[in-house]
């Protein structure tokens, strides 16, 4: 079966330049961290032993972003200590999930159209807005999504974010949420339920950060016209489908950005013609 290939705005880099650690205030390293160069296509993931290397100038300032810390832009210096984040919660109501009754959301479905990340690490966002009927079913249970892997046991962070103005804000969980998914197309089910996340009434969007370590590299061909290239990427690829809806986000630099469509007429009609390019993620809601 024909398999397409997609491209986020990719360039690779060469070898690295520069290397660090993340640490938190009691030094001990923080593992996934997501890092760019500030207003630019180049970044990294920290591993797990919080190191990170880079192919950029030291002059750079550097965004570092992790789940339960403050974000951080600073110069670079071969130690970056995140100060941890401190939520002020509301009063809020407390409410039991029965899980006698769930739905589906999302329309996502398994197609040979897949999403590489480069060496970059992108986050890829679905919004999911409310829904009235949603509310028999409000409690977020599962979070299904499709990889096309060339590694075995590959590993992703899943991401699910608060919305305000139609743009990604505060993460909604409170910890690090790594999955590691089968060689090959799979269909991942992620049980959420622990986390007791209601559907919001302004909607959420749900995120595939893509982890720059070592243990997801790997090197695969890449054919520019006539020429026949070895490039680096990152496992797993994402399956992509294709929506008529403006709902998916891609977070880069250190800052979120919609995709929108691009409205053009071809002699040939591909599924992507006039659509945005969409992570395939669905939800399972329930009571």
């Amino acid at each position: 079966m024909k398999k397409t290939v997609l491209f986020l705005l990719i360039s690779y880099s060469l070898n690295a330049q520069i290397k660090g650690v993340v640490v938190d205030e009691n030094n001990i390293p923080i593992p996934y961290v997501n890092i760019w160069v500030e207003n630019e296509n180049i970044g990294t993931t920290s591993e797990e032993n919080g190191s990170f290397q880079l192919n950029v100038s030291k002059d750079k300032n550097l965004i570092f972003s992790a789940i339960g810390y403050k974000k951080s832009t600073t110069f670079f210096k071969e130690k970056i200590v995140l100060e941890k984040e401190f939520y002020k919660l509301e009063d809020v109501v407390i409410q039991t999930s029965k899980q006698t009754k769930e739905i589906e959301i999302g329309d996502s479905k398994k197609i040979h159209h897949r999403q590489l990340s480069g060496d970059k690490p992108w986050i890829y966002g679905k919004l999911f807005s409310y829904e009235t009927k949603y509310s028999e079913t409000s409690f977020l249970k599962s979070i299904i999504f499709y990889t096309d892997s060339r590694k075995e046991k590959a590993k992703i962070k899943i991401r699910v974010y608060e919305v305000k103005d139609s743009i990604p804000t505060n993460d909604i969980l409170y910890e690090d949420l790594i999955v590691t998914v089968k060689k090959g197309m799979r269909k991942n089910k992620i049980d959420v339920s622990k986390y007791k996340i209601m559907f919001p009434k302004n909607g959420l969007i749900v995120g595939l950060e893509w982890l720059i370590i070592d243990f997801n590299k790997y090197d695969f061909d890449y054919k520019d016209g006539k020429s026949e290239k070895i490039l680096v990427s990152y496992a797993p690829d994402l399956v992509i489908n294709y929506s008529d809806i403006e709902n998916s986000y891609r977070f880069s630099g250190g800052k979120w950005t919609k995709n929108k469509i691009i409205f053009f007429k071809t002699k040939n009609k591909n599924p992507w013609d006039n659509k945005v390019m969409v992570p395939a993620i669905n939800l399972i809601l329930t009571n």
